[in-house]
């Protein structure tokens, strides 16, 4: 496992306007992305990406498959410039689905169809089950299980040591944020998101997404995929409609995913630098690189 590289995607929350333009700009590899994701949801969603409204953005059924959208763009242009994926992939949430496109395991319009259909679906699990998260800052991942079983939350995110994420109703949010001061967590800070995502109050979305996904063909990964639900890789593509039906309402493991990845390097393809502050935290002797924008392109090939 030595020297093993390893390709990750980010997820939700990593999306702002203007994403991606300079990519289209500069690479056809990335045009080309672009296209083929707006061809196969019959819209423009590069247009909104680019020129749109940041609250249209931020609506899930959009944001999920246009972070997608920019993540592959800079894959393909990397791949463009002779970068071939090796090692291993993952990804963040929605990510996943990237990785599993990085891989060959989706085609482009497959993975941009799937998240559109899961955004729509998360979508209206928040409006059938209102709910919100809390970031656990300095927490262990045995003190943020203590703290969602005493407050009626979920684990939802245990991203990197002192980085740990809980979810459930906005009641019961109030009440880990209190139950967090007399713990003595160094801060506890609600997130900017429409409901608790990764708990059982995404049960509903899973249930919609199940059959979508039981009907998706998957193929073999020319390389392996490590998942947010077992924290472990699978390569067996007829374990994946499970793996991501199951991925909506559960815990994200991505401290322990990156742990078992035996990984030394880390290239992080997609909008934002999220996961690769999460990683160095994870392993901090690890060489962490960031691709998403032109410039970070260009130098990333020198």
């Amino acid at each position: 496992m030595t020297d093993k590289v390893m390709f990750v995607f980010p997820g939700q929350g990593t999306q702002s306007i203007g994403m991606g333009a300079d990519l289209m700009r500069d690479f056809p590899a990335a045009k080309a992305v672009f296209d083929e994701v707006d061809e196969a949801l019959h819209r423009k969603l590069s247009q909104l990406i680019f020129n749109g409204s940041a609250d249209e953005l931020l609506l899930t059924q959009n944001a999920q498959p246009a972070i997608m959208a920019v993540s592959m763009a800079v894959l393909r242009v990397l791949e463009s410039e002779g970068v071939q994926v090796t090692g291993a992939v993952a990804g963040h949430s929605l990510g996943e689905y990237s990785a599993l496109c990085a891989a060959n395991a989706l085609t482009l319009g497959q993975t941009a169809t799937l998240l559109q259909a899961r955004g729509l679906a998360m979508s209206k699990a928040c409006e059938a089950h209102k709910g919100g998260m809390l970031a656990l800052l300095g927490a262990t991942i045995d003190q943020a299980n203590e703290l969602a079983k005493a407050s009626g939350c979920y684990v939802c995110n245990d991203n990197a040591p002192g980085q740990v994420v809980v979810g459930g109703t906005m009641e019961n949010i109030d009440r880990a944020k209190e139950i967090a001061t007399k713990m003595n967590i160094r801060r506890a800070v609600p997130l900017a998101v429409a409901g608790a995502f990764h708990s059982p109050l995404m049960q509903s979305a899973a249930d919609e997404m199940a059959p979508v996904l039981a009907k998706t063909k998957f193929t073999t990964p020319k390389v392996p995929v490590y998942f947010n639900v077992t924290a472990e890789a699978d390569a067996d593509p007829t374990h994946y409609a499970d793996l991501l039906t199951r991925q909506i309402a559960a815990p994200v493991r991505w401290r322990e995913l990156i742990q078992n990845t035996g990984a030394t390097r880390f290239i992080e393809c997609g909008p934002g630098e999220v996961l690769s502050g999460l990683i160095r935290r994870i392993l901090p002797d690890a060489e962490v690189l960031h691709a998403g924008t032109s410039d970070e392109v260009a130098s990333f090939l020198k």
